[in-house]
């Protein structure tokens, strides 16, 4: 089994590039979905999210109020900590669950957007980073995800510079142009992948 981490800027353009890893047979573990799983309603992630940020955070629902709880934490350090440290556990568990579940020959793609962020390259063996320009990452948050550009920067503030991602890239996608020169870069990748997996 390989393992890869795949990573990237807010608006690099990696969800993409995560699609085209799947089409191409990638096992994706999805650390922004499981994010979401372990804090649907009725689950202890949940329940350790109100106890930290008060019932403000929660939907007449009861499920988590996102913006509500991003608006909290993207602008303090202390309170993005505090978050990270009950959900991080969490996803890391059930990413281990699934790669445990894929097959030993498998290339297991791990999308995880705070991976430069949180130090965690040492735990792949190898790490794929999509990389844009800070502009393209802001022109496509705002034409494209409609947010407003100061929180859109305020993000992107948020994540490690392109030059942190960068250091701790093995292989780098340049998402900088136009979608149709993403999918025959992801080709070679994968290619590459598929050669490194089987040299095991």
């Amino acid at each position: 089994m390989l393992k890869v981490g795949l990573t990237g800027g807010i608006g690099a353009g990696k969800s993409e590039v995560s699609r085209l890893l799947v089409g191409h047979g990638a096992v994706l573990v999805d650390a922004d979905r499981i994010a979401r799983e372990v804090v649907e309603p009725g689950t202890p992630g949940l329940a350790a999210l109100v106890e930290a940020f008060g019932t403000g955070i929660l939907n007449p629902d009861g499920t988590l109020d996102r913006p509500k709880l991003g608006s909290i934490v993207f602008s303090d350090a202390e309170q993005l900590a505090a978050l990270n440290a009950i959900v991080h556990p969490l996803v890391g568990a059930r990413s281990a669950e699934l790669e445990r579940a894929a097959g030993p020959d498998s290339v297991v793609v791990h999308d995880v957007p705070l991976l430069a962020e949180n130090g965690l390259a040492p735990l792949y063996d190898l790490v794929v980073v999509v990389d844009a320009a800070p502009g393209t990452q802001l022109d496509r948050l705002v034409r494209l995800r409609g947010m407003t550009e100061p929180d859109a920067r305020a993000r992107m503030a948020a994540q490690a510079t392109r030059e942190e991602r960068l250091a701790v890239a093995d292989l780098v996608i340049d998402n900088d142009g136009p979608v149709e020169a993403l999918a025959p870069q992801v080709r070679e990748v994968w290619s590459e992948l598929v050669r490194r997996a089987a040299a095991g």
